[in-house]
């Protein structure tokens, strides 16, 4: 053997995979088609949330949670109903544990650290064993992305400079080797090299060939988020007609591609259908790839209208079921949908994900932090309204949907409709109660103080001048997560066909289905991506550890 494990893709699952194993004395092989700018993969793009239960700034703000709590709505958002959920459920089971338990004090002997105020992402608006966090668990890591990617790169680096791990960035495997039924090592292609910054599309020109052979082969090459062509052959039924037109959220890498060849070699790929897509995304008018979708992490208030003007019904409403409303917006027939909202929702209420759209948090700034609570929206959002095509900006709500038609050149919104809808809205804010469930969500959030004290506007009329300028945000589907993947068991061996494990093969990450084949179900809990890579990484990690 040349190697005792060769990893296959350098994202957050195959650094924490490295490390772990490299810490048992392994010799390891991590292998990239990328440039080495893209080490650690999508999660350095990300906001850095990760979920956990009854930490330490839940119990500071007053959040009571406990594990209980979590399994229920972990169990009410994932519907599992069908025996390829089996060892999604076995890998959900132990997440939770470790959420609740030993994920916090883990990642801070590493040196992370998180932002105090508690975010309360993907509330669900359904009963209470329905979808959704019932209590808010969406940990910001202080720094974001590239801070909860940082400990990992640092100790992989360390085991580089000592010749345990050997990295070869630009490496594309194009096959699994076997020998006697085990998987015992991978072929494939040496790319040109590349200049290209992180995110960046790479060329594809081949300078030459490898094969290297390993006592354990772990697949933790990403989900198929960036080739929509494979997102629409998978696509559910039951969230209709695939969207013609979709932003992407990741870069064209996350092709796919390892799925395809462990599938090819016997692994058992399942859920193939259960996928999570972002119904709020913006065209970045600074794009770092191709077709780059940036998505509003939305407070509560903003009013959400289909392509043809209709307001969506419960639980079409920002922040609390993302699923539910892309189904929404793929029932009208249309895919894009509209935000109508004021300066005074649009500065208090707006985030965008991705650390580069978080300078403040990305770089631990607390003098820039407090600047968000100035009169004006933080600057990234500010630099959407200035050079977003998605965004319009009136002063009178005729002139809105005179431009929100332009934009489009459907020609679909009435003035009138619109009117009536948001008066209808209007006149339910002076009430303290009300049937206007969103106004209702709207208050209840501001019990929660981390919401009232930097993500949740105060209710007030739309249509007041005082209020605005009035803002409309055209909204595209972007491309995200693959839910379902290869099946592997609790100890991170990939399955075959009869549910036997493949000798030598293993996975982790989202190309597992963040454990198990689709850890989530059909709904994931926000925080939970980012953290099924650190958990399964470093299970894999482990157990090839001790071979």
């Amino acid at each position: 053997m040349d190697y005792d494990v060769v990893i296959i893709g350098a994202g957050l699952a195959g650094l924490v995979a490295a490390s772990e194993a490299a810490k048992a004395g392994k010799k390891i092989l991590l292998l990239d088609q990328e440039p080495e700018t893209n080490m650690g993969g999508q999660a350095w793009w990300s906001f850095g949330g990760l979920f956990l239960v009854d930490s330490p700034e839940q119990r500071r703000l007053g959040i009571h949670d406990s594990k209980e709590l979590a399994w229920q709505d972990w169990l009410g958002s994932a519907g599992y109903d069908s025996e390829e959920d089996e060892w999604g459920i076995e890998w959900a089971k132990a997440y939770v544990e470790f959420a609740a338990g030993e994920k916090r004090q883990w990642l801070h002997q590493l040196g992370v650290r998180f932002f105090p105020i508690v975010g309360w992402a993907e509330r669900g608006g359904h009963l209470a064993n329905g979808h959704g966090n019932t209590v808010p668990r969406f940990h910001i890591v202080w720094g974001t992305g590239p801070a909860i990617v940082a400990p990992f790169e640092r100790q992989v680096r360390g085991f580089m400079s000592e010749g345990i791990i050997d990295y070869k960035p630009r490496h594309r495997v194009d096959r699994l080797e076997k020998t006697s039924g085990s998987v015992s090592g991978v072929s494939g292609t040496i790319l040109a090299p590349s200049a290209s910054k992180r995110g960046e599309p790479s060329n594809r020109e081949i300078i030459g060939e490898f094969e290297y052979s390993g006592q354990a082969i772990l697949i933790s090459s990403g989900g198929i988020g960036g080739n929509h062509e494979l997102v629409r052959q998978n696509w559910p039924k039951r969230l209709g007609k695939p969207p013609e037109r979709m932003i992407s959220g990741v870069p064209a890498h996350v092709d796919g591609r390892m799925l395809a060849i462990t599938e090819h070699s016997g692994g058992r790929i399942v859920n193939r259908d259960r996928m999570w897509h972002y119904t709020e995304g913006i065209q970045n008018w600074n794009s770092v790839w191709d077709n780059h979708g940036i998505r509003i992490l939305p407070g509560p208030s903003s009013m959400w209208f289909n392509a043809k003007g209709k307001r969506f019904p419960i639980p079409g409403l920002p922040g609390f079921d993302t699923l539910g409303t892309l189904e929404l917006i793929q029932a009208s027939g249309y895919d894009y949908s509209w935000f109508i909202l004021t300066q005074s929702i649009i500065e208090k209420e707006f985030a965008l994900s991705g650390s580069e759209q978080n300078p403040d948090l990305t770089g631990k700034s607390i003098s820039k932090i407090l600047k968000r609570v100035l009169p004006g929206p933080p600057a990234p959002i500010q630099a959407f309204l200035d050079h977003g095509e998605d965004f319009i900006i009136k002063s009178t709500l005729e002139e809105l949907v005179e431009g929100m038609n332009e934009l489009t050149g459907d020609h679909l919104l009435k003035i009138d409709d619109i009117r009536t809808q948001i008066e209808a809205r209007d006149r339910e804010v002076d009430h303290a109660f009300g049937k206007d469930l969103q106004l209702s969500a709207i208050r209840g959030a501001r019990h929660y103080k981390g919401d009232k004290l930097i993500r949740v506007a105060k209710p007030h009329k739309l249509l007041e001048p005082k209020n605005g300028p009035l803002i409309a945000v055209r909204l595209h589907i972007v491309s995200r997560k693959t839910l379902g993947g290869l099946q592997t068991d609790l100890q991170s061996r990939v399955l075959d066909a009869n549910q036997e494990p493949i000798p030598g093969l293993y996975a982790a990450g989202e190309a597992a289905g963040f454990g198990g084949g689709g850890i989530h179900g059909y709904r994931a809990l926000e925080g939970t991506f980012l953290g099924g890579c650190l958990f399964t990484g470093r299970t894999a990690g482990q157990v090839i550890g001790k071979l």
